[in-house]
């Protein structure tokens, strides 16, 4: 079965260090998405993307300063995508690996977390959730921006955590469409 994400239900969002002492959130507020189940309602296969432009940590500048050169670029590169290459599923766990793409650098990346098998909505609707998340090196994608601390360390940590949470709806086929 394919499934297209449900927007209104899903985010895109990140954790990092700020001085070494507090947590920066942030998220993309523009994603699209689309999965794959299997005939016995396993998750097959899921991609992930992310309008970089629409990146939102609750402060304007640095918001700016997040997509300029410095960080995203997002005039060369507005969009970052996850597209699965291998999902190992027990019951609800899951663990997908898969390659993201930050500034045209990919690289292999594992999310582990839920997927909630397939249900029918109060509207008749067949939905789907996936909550993952995951720990990268943002330096690994070309984000190296940063600066020195008086006291030692850094202003932004190199580790930034990535949570994905996503529902979906089924996508109903023309031929299904007809038959109703």
């Amino acid at each position: 079965m394919k499934w297209n994400l449900d927007v209104t239900h899903s985010q895109v969002e990140f954790a990092v260090k700020h001085m070494m002492i507090s947590t920066v959130r942030g998220r993309f507020s523009a994603i699209t998405g689309s999965g794959e189940t299997s005939s016995t309602g396993a998750l097959s296969s899921v991609s992930v993307e992310a309008d970089v432009t629409s990146i939102d940590t609750n402060q304007a500048q640095r918001d700016e300063h997040l997509r300029s050169a410095d960080f995203f670029d997002v005039a060369a590169f507005p969009k970052l995508t996850f597209v699965s290459t291998k999902i190992e599923q027990t019951g609800e766990e899951i663990t997908i690996t898969g390659n993201l793409t930050i500034k045209d650098v990919t690289k292999p990346v594992t999310l582990k977390g839920e997927f909630s098998a397939p249900i029918t909505d109060p509207w008749g609707n067949a939905r789907s959730a996936l909550g993952v998340t995951g720990t990268i090196n943002r330096k690994d994608f070309g984000l190296v921006w940063n600066m020195a601390l008086e006291t030692g360390g850094l202003v932004v940590s190199e580790d930034v955590k990535l949570v994905i949470e996503v529902e979906a709806t089924a996508v109903v086929e023309a031929a299904e469409l007809a038959a109703v």
